[in-house]
């Protein structure tokens, strides 16, 4: 998944753009970088590249504004977002708008690699139907069904719900769906799942007399019949 990977990087900062070209470019990508985020939408419903390296303080709009508006029409593009801010409240923010990833500056270039490499293979697998009980998920349609209801999830939360319908009954610990989800890092905290795993439990169980996802205490978390 390198030589052929056509990655974007948006970045305003031309000292930093030109540093992420060369370990992109050494690594056998081909890479494309702009600077604004409106010139980063455009290019992206042109060219479709295979992922998007998105810095979050652009001068013409926010790097969250440009993951929303992308989101629209590309829900599978990869996209990791780039930047200073550390918070974990910052983090929780940046994914809820539809980022696969985040890092913070500064960053180990073998850890910005082993990110892009994971998004690219996940990006890579086959669509499949998943089926649990009466939820059905559809990564070709990116859709999401409980009996005739269709659930809104963003982004992430699907590729969350996707690895827990593909584990069915078996109970995940946070470690592990932090490092299939969030390519596991010093950067996002554990208790990101649990902010993530709320979200989700309210959008696919709540109404429903049945639930389907569980808290193991203790221990983790579980989807099944």
């Amino acid at each position: 998944m390198t030589m052929n990977s056509n990655i974007l990087i948006v970045e305003d900062d031309k000292d930093f753009q030109q540093y992420l070209k060369s370990i992109l470019t050494k690594n056998g990508y081909s890479v494309q970088a702009v600077s604004k985020g409106i010139n980063a939408i455009n290019l992206i419903n042109k060219l479709e590249p295979d992922l998007v390296v998105l810095d979050l303080n652009l001068p013409d709009m926010s790097g969250e504004g440009v993951c929303i508006e992308v989101r629209k029409d590309h829900p599978s593009l990869p996209i990791i977002m780039l930047t200073a801010k550390s918070a974990i409240h910052d983090k929780v923010q940046g994914l809820s708008m539809g980022a696969d990833d985040y890092i913070t500056k500064p960053f180990i270039p073998d850890e910005f690699l082993a990110r892009i490499k994971a998004r690219l293979r996940q990006k890579a697998e086959g669509p499949s139907k998943i089926v649990v009980d009466d939820l059905e998920l559809d990564t070709k349609k990116v859709q999401v069904k409980r009996g005739d209801k269709i659930i809104s999830l963003t982004p992430h939360e699907f590729k969350l719900l996707e690895y827990l319908m593909h584990n069915k009954g078996v109970v995940l610990t946070r470690e592990m769906i932090l490092n299939r989800i969030w390519s596991y890092s010093l950067d996002v905290e554990s208790r990101i799942v649990d902010v993530y795993m709320g979200y989700l439990r309210k959008k696919i169980d709540s109404g429903f007399k049945k639930k389907l996802v569980h808290s193991i205490r203790g221990f983790g978390y579980t989807i099944k019949d």
